[in-house]
């Protein structure tokens, strides 16, 4: 097959990879509006079930990966300077370039064909490709003019939030939340190297307003939030990678094909960064899609339903986790002064509804016993 992708992110390689290594004679062509040496954004982060995911599947490229990333056992809550460390959640990260890089030397070294600097802005410069792929992000063009094909919706949700690094290379994955005289103001922020970190800074939109974040610049605004965030930063700054206010896009579509062309990835639905997903949700739309062209066989249209069949359940799951989570933090002005740090680190890890009481005893025996001494009616529910 001549297969066509839009966009070198790791849904469009890592599809680029499985279809290569099933079958050699696949004429696959990666377009990539951007350079090679340059991306946005800082480091991805993986959990410890998302990594078992990607060696069950792929295990080539686990291997591949997981030297290069950085690791820790368990998760912090810092609630106004506060810390409660919570075991039994397992994280990696890597920085977002080193894995792309590492990703393009490894389909190149299959054969794949990544043209850079190149950006395809109609379909009809992909004549004669059997297989479009548009993994070309959640601004996705292609989903956008064909909204109606797909049966897209968008809801723009009202929090406000700039992803940002620091040079503090914090010790595991970290939510700090500091109330102020304007809010709440909310940190995400894990290491993926030994010298960065991601810091990506999360505010409701009447907070935003309230400090007056509209009226500065976004240098002003990391700038505010150093002395917001002092306790966790220790005098290392904030820095910027084309970092600016964004409100998150819930995405979704009703339909993920039509005639040649699938949506992949953030382009066929973003999944919010609160549960750190996105990148794993890519690759195991590259794995399903692949699987459903080992069922068909080079049947294109048979593959993509197909797809749509073996994909929506897990991945339907994982999307209203996500936006659950997103609402939980849409309430966090009010969530953060009405409870303790005992408490509001266990409404976090409930807060998708996945997690149980039993589940969090069995991760973090001492958050279970902690909770269960200011709320003893949990133990008879």
């Amino acid at each position: 097959m001549k297969i066509d992708i839009i966009g070198a992110g790791p849904a469009g390689l890592h599809f680029a990879s499985l279809m290569k290594r099933l079958d050699p004679r696949h004429d696959i062509t990666i377009h990539e509006r951007g350079p090679r040496n340059a991306t946005w954004g800082f480091g991805v982060v993986f959990s410890d079930q998302a990594l078992d995911f990607l060696r069950i599947d792929d295990k080539e490229l686990f291997e591949y990966l997981r030297p290069h990333m950085e690791s820790w056992s368990d998760l912090t809550i810092n609630h106004n300077g506060t810390s409660v460390p919570i075991a039994g959640n397992g994280y990696a990260a890597i920085g977002r370039l080193e894995m792309l890089s590492l990703l393009y030397r490894h389909v190149e070294s299959l054969g794949v064909t990544i043209r850079f600097d190149t950006e395809i802005t109609v379909l009809s410069q992909l004549a004669g490709a059997d297989l479009i792929l548009a993994a070309n992000g959640a601004a996705s063009w292609v989903r956008e003019e064909n909204r109606g094909k797909f049966g897209t919706t968008t809801d723009l949700r009202p929090n406000k939030f700039m992803w940002c690094g620091s040079t503090k290379p914090f010790d595991t994955l970290s939510l700090s939340f500091h109330d102020s005289d304007t809010g709440v103001f909310c940190a995400h922020h894990y290491r993926y190297t030994p010298s960065m970190s991601t810091f990506l800074i999360e505010v409701t939109d009447a907070t935003w307003k309230r400090t007056g974040f509209d009226r500065m610049s976004n240098d002003e605004a990391m700038r505010y939030c150093e002395k917001i965030f002092a306790q966790e930063l220790d005098e290392h700054p904030i820095v910027s990678n084309n970092s600016y206010w964004r409100n998150f896009p819930v995405i979704w579509n009703e339909r993920w094909h039509f005639d040649n062309v699938v949506l992949m990835g953030d382009a066929l639905r973003p999944a919010h960064f609160s549960i750190g997903s996105g990148t794993r949700m890519a690759m195991l739309d590259a794995v399903a899609l692949c699987n459903a062209f080992k069922e068909t066989g080079d049947d294109v249209p048979a593959a993509l339903e197909r797809f749509h069949e073996l994909r929506m359940p897990t991945m339907k799951k994982i999307w209203d986790a996500a936006n659950r989570s997103m609402r939980w933090y849409e309430e966090m002005d009010a969530l953060v002064p009405a409870k303790n740090a005992i408490e509001f680190a266990y409404d976090y890890m409930t807060r998708t509804g996945r997690i149980s009481h039993e589940k969090v005893r069995q991760l973090d025996p001492g958050l279970a016993a902690a909770y269960e001494k200011l709320h003893p009616e949990v133990l008879t529910q």
